[in-house]
């Protein structure tokens, strides 16, 4: 089983949870940029959560698919299409040996991923399946997919039982996401380096808008607003930094570290997006508007754990509808 890349989008990759364990020696984790997105797709289809999925930006690929399979669509809506028809996002759909997939135009966010049922087969780089590109490692090749690229599929299943006049068919439940995104008022917890920002300063990071700048990408997201100011500048050593990390710049503007973020910096360490909004932000484009809300650690551990009783549950409710389609 496999899908077809017929047409290369402008930056699809494969992508998991994340390699973990290897920062110490200056590799960061990558991974999917909305990992959310990524876990809702995969239990939509009744995969692991951190199985690796296709990210992909707009304009995104056209994919052909060789066989009958069941998969999903989670995060930016870019008007995904089935033989010309629509297709609903947070759905599980049973599509058709044959069918194309397209993605005609940008609704909303800045990342879509798919998942099929069962999984791609893909190249593990330090335990991980995610695509770095920098040392050509994991993923499909270690690189973007293009055209006339062919995906296996790990199947494990049958679709037997499941006869269909279309192309696809959308199953009867989907995903409430209402609990898993906020708006656009991210929290984060103040970090080390905080209280050397100047008074000013401080009230400026909680009561001014932040503007995504096109100088934005999987490494960070650099922002525009107002210029912050520290009280003393010192010489900073370089110190260990993470997913979310909020550093301040010599320009006084801030950048917010995302998924292929270096491993080290000498930036002051101003604040960390706590992680269950990094989803939230990562699904944001150049030029979008948000503004930050100060939080602490206890009440992002709940957060947390919030979030994940929700995605839980909805495992549970997907894997129990889908043994009515599925021979396993």
């Amino acid at each position: 089983m496999s899908i077809r890349i017929q047409k290369n989008g402008l930056l699809d990759t494969i992508q998991d949870a994340g390699r973990f364990g290897f920062q110490h020696l200056g590799i960061n984790p990558g991974g999917a940029m909305d990992i959310m997105a990524m876990k809702i797709a995969n239990a939509l289809v009744g995969n692991s959560l951190d199985e690796a999925v296709l990210e992909m930006h707009f304009p995104a690929a056209e994919i052909v698919f060789e066989e009958t399979v069941l998969f999903a669509l989670c995060g930016a809506d870019f008007g995904a299409t089935i033989n010309g028809d629509l297709v609903p996002l947070y759905c599980p759909i049973i599509v058709q040996s044959g069918a194309i997939l397209k993605f005609t135009k940008i609704c909303f966010g800045a990342r879509v991923y798919m998942t099929i049922k069962g999984g791609f087969k893909a190249n593990e780089w330090l335990k991980s399946y995610s695509t770095n590109l920098l040392v050509n490692a994991g993923g499909f090749k270690g690189r973007a997919l293009q055209k006339n690229d062919e995906l296996s599929i790990q199947s494990d299943y049958s679709l037997s039982n499941f006869t269909a006049s279309k192309s696809f068919t959308c199953l009867s439940w989907s995903a409430n996401i209402s609990d898993f995104y906020v708006s656009k008022c991210l929290r984060f917890i103040p970090g080390a380096e905080y209280y050397d920002l100047a008074e000013s300063s401080r009230k400026t990071l909680v009561s001014s808008d932040f503007i995504i700048t096109k100088q934005s990408d999987r490494m960070g997201y650099r922002l525009k607003s107002n210029p912050l100011q520290v009280d003393i500048k010192k010489e900073m050593i370089s110190s260990a930094v993470t997913k979310g990390t909020i550093q301040l710049l010599p320009d006084g503007q801030l950048i917010i570290l995302m998924a292929e973020h270096q491993t080290a910096g000498g930036y002051p360490r101003v604040g960390h997006m706590i992680s269950t909004d990094i989803n939230s932000l990562a699904q944001m484009k150049p030029g979008e508007k948000f503004t930050l809300q100060k939080t602490d650690i206890e009440s992002a551990e709940k957060l947390v754990l919030k979030q994940q009783r929700n995605l839980l549950q909805l495992q549970n409710a997907c894997n129990f509808h889908l043994q009515a389609y599925l021979n396993t």
